[in-house]
């Protein structure tokens, strides 16, 4: 169970690309607690719940973050191995102060770069109009010293498809060894962009196989969540998107959406309910598009058991629909695929059985934590970044 609360929609970054409508809201302690209450209340005995602070710039609220830490962690159903905070940040307003609560309270704090500095300040700028790349660059090396590892997500468009494993390189030489990479979905992606990216895909392959081969594997989530996939047969049904069912965010403001992606300029569009009323659990079965299935080609494909074609949110952003899929998004899932399986066999026929233990870990349409690097904090089980 995945819950997201918007400490604030207020940011000291401008990125293009942000689907984050921006306000001056902030989070109420009443509004937090009633996330929190709910969170409790609807999370099924024994199973994991995750909770993470958005934004907006979270770290702008800092001392929201602290209060309501200290309630989540107050609560009489409390578990450490059960209950996970996350945290997603431009790592612009990191500190040896704020990385110290970050560590003490197992909170895991994923920061967004998206790359060398020409690539991550075309889109991500402060609001004045000022490159951030340096101070993020800061930002993450100082967070590499103070916590037991720092995944790092990086947002790419068609402008910068290109210069993926440039990117990839950028963060190795840095440390980094926990990757993300998302698409901008809300990007215009062409025809040119679908027929370059599968030579794109093997190049981070062959980085990734050549990182084993030296002794230090990295996780890169587009091949890492597929590889999980590949050996279990396909995608669970408990590890598909179930937006609105198994996964909330609370807006600063208190609307329930049913995933943090849709917190777009008219948020109405996608709410389910307020901090204030009933949150409606389940009803998006209605938003799905009557009369209008998922496409033809993603039934009778043969690789439909190992593709992410059931995100919503990626959907909806690319197509206009949750259950439509986009030739972009469906160029992707096959080219990932098939670097998976080329990692698996490489990988194992020189260095033997290595990938047993994505087996223990669910898949996610975001990546799975796979061995490096290792567990931050005790008990916690990182397959789902937030």
């Amino acid at each position: 169970m995945k819950y997201t609360l918007f400490l604030t929609h207020r940011c000291n970054l401008a990125c293009s690309y942000c689907y984050v409508s921006k306000s001056k809201d902030r989070m109420s302690l009443d509004v937090a607690q009633t996330a929190i209450d709910f969170a409790y209340r609807n999370t099924p005995p024994g199973e994991d719940m995750d909770i993470g602070f958005f934004g907006g710039e979270p770290l702008l609220e800092f001392p929201l973050l602290q209060e309501i830490t200290r309630r989540v962690r107050a609560h009489p159903e409390f578990d450490p191995c059960r209950v996970k905070l996350g945290m997603a940040t431009n790592g612009t307003l990191l500190t040896p102060e704020i990385l110290d609560f970050l560590r003490r309270h197992e909170i895991l704090a994923t920061v967004s770069c998206d790359g060398p500095p020409a690539v991550h300040d075309r889109y991500r700028r402060f609001a004045n109009s000022g490159a951030s790349s340096a101070n993020v660059e800061a930002g993450i090396r100082m967070a590499l010293d103070i916590m037991p590892h720092v995944p790092v997500n990086a947002v790419y468009g068609p402008e910068t498809l290109d210069r993926l494993p440039a990117t990839i390189d950028y963060f190795s030489s840095m440390g980094v060894r926990e990757i993300y990479l998302n698409p901008d979905f809300s990007a215009r992606w062409t025809p040119a962009e679908v027929e370059r990216l599968p030579a794109i895909y093997e190049a981070i392959v062959s980085r990734y196989i050549d990182f084993y081969r030296r002794g230090q594997p990295h996780y890169i989530s587009l091949i890492d969540a597929k590889i999980t996939v590949v050996l279990r047969g396909g995608y669970q049904p408990s590890e598909q998107c179930r937006m609105g069912e198994r996964e909330f965010a609370f807006t600063a403001s208190g609307r329930v959406l049913p995933c943090e992606r849709l917190a777009s300029a008219d948020p109405e569009e996608h709410a389910i309910g307020s901090a204030n009323g009933l949150v409606q659990i389940g009803p998006l079965r209605s938003h799905f598009a009557p009369g209008l299935p998922m496409n033809e080609a993603c039934l009778a494909c043969a690789v439909e058991a190992y593709c992410a074609n059931w995100c919503g949110c990626s959907n909806f952003f690319m197509t206009g629909h949750y259950n439509r899929v986009s030739p972009f998004l469906c160029a992707s899932e096959r080219a990932s695929i098939k670097i998976a399986m080329r990692a698996i066999e490489t990988v194992e026929s020189e260095l033997g059985p290595t990938f047993i233990h994505h087996l223990g870990e669910p898949a996610r349409a975001r990546g799975a934590h796979t061995e490096p690097p290792a567990p931050a904090f005790p008990c916690r089980d990182h397959s789902r970044p937030v």
